[in-house]
């Protein structure tokens, strides 16, 4: 069965973006997900506006596809990058 990431995300310091933009991609599908969606053209079409500036949509085959990619070693330094430079959340549903 699928399972969908969605990343909700504030940018705080875009630093970041253009080296996780330009390697995480590949380490995605090396656990078989896929993005359905990146971007940072968010705009609210009902209800309270998001304090978000970039949301992204991946598909995995499974949940443990997600967490393989989650813990990937090559993940990690791109992770923390993130994790120090913005605020949000990301959630997996199946």
């Amino acid at each position: 069965m699928s399972v969908y990431v969605i990343a909700d995300i504030k940018v705080t310091d875009n630093t970041w973006v253009p080296s996780y933009a330009a390697s995480v991609h590949d380490i995605v599908h090396k656990h078989g997900g896929r993005y359905l969606a990146r971007s940072g053209n968010v705009e609210t079409i009902e209800g309270k506006p998001l304090d978000t500036n970039l949301i992204a949509l991946i598909e995995f085959p499974s949940k443990e596809a997600v967490s393989a990619f989650a813990h990937d070693p090559q993940y990690a330094p791109f992770a923390a990058a993130r994790q120090r430079a913005s605020a949000g959340a990301k959630a997996a549903c199946s």
